[in-house]
């Protein structure tokens, strides 16, 4: 099955099938990019395994492959913390077995995908989303066509 791999640090983002690069493209992140999402509004991009589980074809942002943030792991890890409740936990625990969307109205916030709309700046892409993962118009449209609901999207650091 092919996957996208998000390295954060080299801002890349990869679409790899059969062990092979297909696609790959700069990216733009969060206002605060370095570490793991943990809770809406801190401007950061989620780190881990997720997967493409809603596509938006009518987004402001040209396209959007939304991602199953929050993670089984990230919400038991939340729960450890304090962070959220039991009912929190069990429905996003609920939705991943189910493979559906995880409620994106927790603590840990929600709505974070790869879509369009990425700006030029400098060398690269500008760290102006809300934690999501901006490419420019041309490169959504090629992932778009690339990554069907289900894809495996691995963030890296």
């Amino acid at each position: 099955m092919p996957e996208i791999h998000v390295y954060k640090a080299n801002r890349l983002l990869r679409f790899i099938d059969c062990g092979q690069t297909v696609f790959s493209c700069p990216i733009g992140l969060g206002p605060c990019p370095a570490g793991a999402k943990r809770a809406e509004g801190d401007g950061k991009t989620p780190e881990g395994e997720y997967r493409v589980c809603t596509r938006n074809s009518r987004s402001k942002y040209t396209l959007f492959l939304g991602l199953s943030y929050p993670s089984s792991a990230d919400a038991r890890a939340a729960f450890a913390r304090g962070e959220i409740s039991a009912k929190q936990l069990d429905a996003i625990l609920q939705a991943h077995a189910a493979g559906c969307r995880p409620p994106w109205d927790t603590p840990l916030g929600g709505e974070i995908g790869i879509h369009g709309g990425g700006v030029r700046q400098g060398g690269g892409l500008a760290d102006n989303t809300a934690g999501c993962i901006a490419l420019l118009d041309d490169d959504i449209r090629w992932l778009w066509a690339l990554a069907p609901l289900g894809t495996q999207v691995v963030i890296h650091p």
